[in-house]
């Protein structure tokens, strides 16, 4: 991905300027048209999946509370999604693009996204989200800027970088799916990519200058850990929090996490290796691409900086991630502003990921539930009262001894509860957890079996705010959420074949009273399917 130099920065700021002056959020249209194509990441011809001939797909650079109108055009021979990964839809699940809450485009057809980065800032992804779609491609980096009169915590970088990191696989993402209908788990992946290429993916700067490295797990299993020889990294955003500006030589990223970093090119001018490989796993890919100074003359040498290698050391970096209180978000208070940790708790949820086998195929489930997508959205049911679809509460808590059902489960809670959850991992893999709609708290790490007691250790200070929490190994770790976000929202594992085999469910944020300041209708462009079909 090329860089995004100064210039352009200014005009983005510029037009943001112009269209607060006009007291309307400016809007930006976007015509997608999703295809297959010939891609060779690991060297071996596959077919991709393209949006607009590009793999990875476009990168979308836009400002705090756009008006995103984008419209997709669906030219492969499968029904798609698009879902905006982090991005809150604040009012408007209708959005969302997941199988809870839309139909999705059907082969020759075309459906517009309409949608608002509201109160935001930072460095998001959006992927295909039907099947195993995002094996093939379909994915791409998505960053909101902040408008012109709320500073951030740092000074204008002279540019930056879009690094779409992940595990990737030579079979095509069919032969994947056929792999999990046919009750096998995914196996271990071929390759790991930066950018959609295995090695000398390259990003130039000059030397003295300072940029700003947007750093995304758009993997389907493996986290990563990410390093610059030579350079060291200062952490200046999480998924859309300023955090404190730690300096790391390198840093962990996990399935659907995103953050972003400053690199200051002061070394001798040479080119230097940019480095990704997986973590917690036994075999280690790595991916390689490669820091170019303007003015080198000589190519990358030397060995690999070396990775991260004890698990412990990933939780022990993960604390060390915190709020900066004082640095303003999307809106001109300071984060800090919100005092979360005073605020009492109405639910607490301790939720278990397991892996069972249900009819002789393997499943993955929460709290003993695995999750069957049906033919009607979510969202269509609840607005049209259609009966049969899911079943109310049937998560049950605490999670049960015995063996795992299947079950379309959606799980109520009040508008403006505060909610704690658990997520409780008891296999001996890493785990990760998305909440679409929100980011949460993530107030706490822990290995072992979770306990009460363990709330005198949460951090209820400058806890960083994120849309995905890593949950490591025979471990725990506790997130806070407020729920000021009316609608359906997917509650998912971000592992996509764990995802795919049953380990979500749905919440439904609700209010008896009818508003626009709390959801928006079902827009008059809204697909129908299922039972759906004739609703109006």
């Amino acid at each position: 991905m090329p860089s995004l130099p100064p210039l352009v920065l200014g005009a983005l700021a510029l037009l943001a300027l112009a269209f607060v002056a006009t007291a309307d959020d400016p809007y930006r249209y976007f015509t997608w048209t999703v295809s297959y194509g010939p891609i060779s990441p690991l060297g071996v011809q596959q077919q991709g999946i393209l949006i607009n001939g590009q793999y990875p797909g476009p990168r979308v650079d836009c400002v705090t509370n756009d008006n995103m109108v984008v419209s997709v055009i669906n030219k492969i021979d499968e029904p798609i999604l698009i879902t905006w990964n982090g991005i809150k839809q604040r009012k408007n699940s209708w959005q969302d693009g997941v199988l809870g809450t839309n139909c999705p485009i059907p082969p020759g057809s075309n459906y517009t996204y309409k949608f608002q980065t509201k109160d935001q800032i930072g460095s998001f992804t959006y992927f295909l989200s039907t099947g195993m779609q995002r094996a093939a491609g379909g994915f791409g980096a998505l960053n909101v800027y902040q408008r012109p009169q709320i500073p951030v915590p740092y000074a204008p970088p002279d540019g930056d970088f879009s690094l779409l990191v992940g595990d990737w696989y030579k079979a095509s993402h069919k032969a994947l799916q056929q792999t999990l209908d046919s009750g096998r788990s995914l196996p271990f992946p071929d390759g790991l990519l930066i950018n959609g290429a295995q090695q000398f993916a390259s990003f130039t700067g000059d030397q003295g200058k300072t940029y700003l490295f947007r750093i995304s797990n758009v993997g389907l299993m493996t986290s990563i850990n990410f390093r610059i020889q030579g350079h060291q990294m200062k952490l200046v955003e999480v998924e859309g929090s300023h955090t404190l500006q730690n300096i790391y030589d390198s840093l962990d990223i996990h399935v659907g996490q995103s953050l972003a970093v400053l690199v200051t090119l002061d070394q001798p001018p040479k080119d230097y290796f940019i480095v990704a490989s997986t973590r917690f796993t036994r075999k280690v890919l790595t991916a390689t691409g490669i820091l170019h100074y303007s003015n080198s003359n000589s190519p990358a040498s030397g060995p690999l900086p070396p990775p991260l290698r004890n698990p412990h050391i990933s939780m022990r970096q993960a604390r060390t991630i915190r709020w900066n209180l004082t640095a303003s978000a999307a809106r001109p208070n300071p984060q800090g502003s919100y005092h979360y940790g005073t605020i009492p708790r109405t639910r607490s949820l301790v939720l278990k990921n397991s892996a069972p086998l249900i009819n002789g195929k393997q499943r993955y489930a929460v709290n003993g539930v695995s999750f069957v997508v049906p033919d009607t959205p979510l969202k269509l049911a609840d607005n049209f009262n259609i009966a049969g679809i899911f079943t109310w509460d049937s998560i049950p808590i605490p999670a049960p001894e015995g063996s795992a059902v299947l079950g379309t489960p959606v799980m109520r809670f009040n508008l403006h509860d505060f909610i704690e959850i658990v997520f409780q991992n008891t296999e001996h893999t890493m785990q990760t957890w998305h909440l679409d709609g929100y980011d949460f708290w993530v107030v706490g790490y822990g290995a072992g079996n979770w306990t009460e007691k363990f709330r005198r250790r949460y951090n209820l200070i400058d806890a960083v705010t994120r849309h995905t929490v890593q949950v490591y190994p025979n471990g725990w770790s506790a997130i806070l959420v407020s729920l000021d976000n009316q609608g359906m929202w997917n509650l998912r594992s971000a592992m996509w074949g764990r995802q795919y085999l049953g380990q979500q469910f749905y919440i439904r944020v609700w209010t008896s009273e009818k508003s626009y300041a709390n959801e928006y209708d079902i827009p008059s462009n809204a697909l129908r399917c299922g039972k759906a079909i004739g609703f109006r």
